[in-house]
C-alpha cells in the first residue's frame, strides 16, 4: 500500500475509487464503506482511502479523546483489506480554508482522478465542514465521477459508530466491542522489558506500552491472545499500573502466554482482548499477588479450553 502524507502536492496515475472519512476504529460501518472501493478494483480503479491528519475534531480543539486506532494501526488495517493508496491529507490553517467546491474539483477530481466516491450520509469536508453528500452528488456530472452514499450498519438497532465502540471499550465489554469492530480490540507494538517480576515468580510476561493516544479499557485482567508471525497464542493480560509492585504512572499491557517460552524482547506482537475477567487490585504482599495470578492463569486455561471446544 502506498502512503501519501505530509504533502498536498500529489497526483494519482490512474482513475481511483475513493472512500472519505476519519475511520477511527475501522469498525464494521467503515468496513462496509471500504468494501465498495475494493470492489471497484475490478474496474481497474485504484482503491484509495482519503483521511485528514490530524482529524478535524483534533485540529479545531473539539476533541481530546483517545483514539480507538492509532495512525500505525489504521495503516495496517487498510493494507490488510486491500487498499492501494492511503492519503493522510495534512489539515492546517491553509487547507482548512479550502472551499468545498475547490476540494471536490481540485483534490478529488483532478489530483486523485476520482471515478468513484463512496461516503457516508454524514460526510463533511472543506471550509467549516460545509461540504456534504449533496455537493458531491451535484458536482458528479460535470466532473465525471460516480457517487455512492453508503448505508449505515446497525448492531442491536443502534448505528455502529466510533462513539458506540468507544462506549463499549470504556465499559470493558470486549465481546460487544468485537461485534462492533468485526475483530477483537487490540494493542500492537514491540515487546519491551518490564521489572521482570513475572519471570521471578515463574510466570514471565510480554510487556507492551501503548501509545498515549490509544484508548484504554478499564484497568484489570482480561482473557486474551497474542498474534505473532502467523501464530495465535492464548494468554491472560493485565492492563494497568501493577500497584502491588510499582509506583509508576505508565500503564502497561502485560500478557502471560500458556506453554510459551520464546525470548520475545524487541519483537512486534498484537495483543487481542477477548473478555474482561476482573478489575486491577493492589495486594498486601507479592505472595498474595502470586496466588491470585496463579488462580487467574488457571481460570484462563479453562476459558481458552472452552473456546477451543465450542
Amino acid at each position: 500500500m502506498k502512503i501519501i502524507c505530509d504533502t498536498t502536492e500529489f497526483q494519482m496515475e490512474q482513475k481511483s475509487a475513493v472512500a472519505i472519512g476519519k475511520f477511527d476504529g475501522v469498525h464494521r460501518g467503515h468496513m462496509e464503506l471500504l468494501s465498495h472501493i475494493i470492489q471497484m478494483k475490478k474496474k481497474k480503479m485504484a482503491a484509495v482511502v482519503f483521511t485528514f491528519h490530524p482529524s478535524a475534531a483534533v485540529f479545531f480543539g473539539q476533541s481530546k479523546e483517545a483514539e480507538l486506532t492509532t495512525r500505525y494501526e489504521k495503516r495496517q488495517l487498510f493494507e490488510s483489506m486491500g487498499v492501494d493508496v492511503l492519503v493522510e491529507f495534512p489539515l492546517n490553517k491553509e487547507t482548512a480554508a479550502t472551499s468545498p467546491e475547490e476540494f471536490v474539483e481540485k483534490i478529488l477530481a483532478r489530483q486523485m482522478q476520482a471515478g468513484y466516491i463512496a461516503a457516508g450520509a454524514d460526510v463533511s469536508f472543506g471550509y467549516k465542514g460545509l461540504g456534504n453528500k449533496e455537493l458531491l452528488i451535484r458536482m458528479a456530472g460535470q466532473l465525471d465521477y460516480q457517487v455512492e452514499i453508503i448505508n449505515k450498519v446497525y448492531e442491536e438497532a443502534r448505528e455502529i459508530s466510533s462513539t458506540y465502540v468507544r462506549e463499549e471499550v470504556e465499559k470493558g465489554d470486549m465481546e460487544k466491542t468485537a461485534r462492533l469492530l468485526g475483530r477483537f480490540y487490540s494493542f500492537e507494538g514491540q515487546v519491551e522489558r518490564g521489572n521482570r517480576l513475572g519471570r521471578k515468580l515463574g510466570m514471565p510476561t510480554l510487556n507492551l506500552y501503548p501509545e498515549r493516544e490509544k484508548l484504554l479499557p478499564p484497568k484489570g485482567v482480561y482473557y486474551s491472545r497474542v498474534l505473532f508471525e502467523g501464530g495465535t497464542y492464548p494468554g491472560i493480560t493485565n492492563i494497568g499500573l501493577k500497584p502491588t509492585v510499582n509506583s509508576t504512572s505508565h500503564i502497561s499491557v502485560e500478557t502471560y502466554l500458556y506453554d510459551f517460552d520464546k525470548d520475545m524482547y524487541g519483537r512486534k506482537i498484537v495483543t487481542e482482548l477477548l473478555q474482561f475477567k476482573r478489575p486491577e487490585q493492589k495486594f498486601e504482599s507479592v505472595e498474595m499477588l502470586k496466588t491470585q495470578m496463579e488462580k487467574d492463569i488457571a481460570q484462563g486455561r479453562m476459558f481458552h479450553l472452552k473456546k477451543t471446544c465450542s
